[in-house]
């Protein structure tokens, strides 16, 4: 991910932090996306699926890179990065029960690419609703980086249909 954004510039804004704050720890926020990706590549692993269980964890990697980036911004938006979608406030925070739990290759390959989609189409929502603020420039490139996840999703799931 290269950086196309200044988060210097970002200042304290209650308005932006409520539009941006979901994405960060929300139920189809980027720690979700983290722990289904390990999560699935620590179980694909196991199971001898090596390149699958590989592909799952460099994206895993990109979307720790995307939480520290969301969490940062945040902070500079005005509120800690507590774990919840609503920070600061310390209500509603965190489960792992947003994760999904799929065992097959197959299923794993649709939830990610189901949840891809869902976070382009949120990070697009977001950025609307942010226009020219310097926020809506991180939100614009964190989009382009999960639009290249949804494209090596949809490739490994094209393999593992022609392998089967």
């Amino acid at each position: 991910m290269s950086e196309e954004f200044d988060l210097n510039a970002v200042k304290e804004n209650v308005r932006a932090l409520r539009v941006v704050s979901p994405a960060y720890a929300g139920r189809d926020g980027e720690l979700t996306a983290i722990l289904q990706y390990v999560y699935q590549s620590i179980l694909l692993g196991g199971s001898g699926e090596k390149e699958l269980s590989a592909l799952l964890l460099s994206i895993a990697v990109e979307e720790m890179r995307h939480l520290q980036i969301l969490g940062t911004l945040i902070v500079k938006l005005g509120a800690p990065p507590v774990f919840t979608a609503c920070p600061p406030y310390p209500v509603s925070y965190y489960s792992a029960s947003c994760v999904n739990y799929a065992k097959s290759p197959r299923a794993m390959l649709a939830a990610d690419i189901s949840a891809e989609r869902t976070a382009i189409s949120e990070y697009e929502r977001m950025i609307s609703c942010l226009k020219d603020e310097p926020a809506a420039a991180v939100l614009a490139r964190i989009r382009d980086d999960e639009e290249e996840h949804l494209r090596r999703l949809r490739d490994a799931a094209k393999s593992l249909v022609s392998r089967q």
